[in-house]
């Protein structure tokens, strides 16, 4: 479904929960995206059952089993999701310009774009240095997670 038709709606739900004009209303629509629970309910498939079952034998409890032995098979999906979940976030503009009603809320490239509409002359050095500061936590999440940002692009669909 394309984000277009769910963006009323959403922004009805944000408002009767009264979360306009706080960080919440643009936090909490992106953080279940169809996309990521996809991935995940694919490397959820993938972790083998009868290692679940030898370890439910050795006597472990369904904590232990979710911390030291799913989270870790599934690490390449939670750094896809992660990284996913953080761009659509972060580059995601028109949410944040609607919810958000003050200056004090407003995401990165919102107010980038705010202030470089603000005054009449516009300076191509300093909005230059702003779209690096909004390009730099994208551009070091990927370096810091490539290896597994990769890793689970290729193994998603697997069985």
């Amino acid at each position: 479904m394309p984000y277009v038709a769910l963006f009323v709606p959403q922004f009805v739900v944000v408002v009767q929960l009264g979360l306009v004009n706080t960080l919440a209303a643009i936090i909490l629509p992106v953080l279940v995206q169809p996309l990521c629970v996809f991935i995940m309910r694919q490397f959820a498939h993938s972790v083998p059952f009868e290692l679940m079952e030898a370890a439910r034998l050795d006597g472990a409890g369904e904590a232990r089993l979710f911390f030291r032995i799913f989270l870790p098979l599934t690490g390449p999906g939670l750094a896809t999701v992660a990284i996913l979940s953080f761009l659509a976030s972060w580059n995601n503009f028109l949410w944040p310009l609607v919810v958000a009603q003050s200056q004090a809320t407003y995401t990165a490239p919102v107010g980038l774009a705010v202030a470089s509409q603000s005054s009449n002359t516009i300076s191509f050095g300093l909005l230059l240095a702003g779209a690096m500061v909004v390009l730099l936590p994208i551009l070091i999440l990927f370096l810091f997670l490539q290896k597994y940002f990769i890793q689970g692009v290729a193994t998603a669909g697997l069985k």
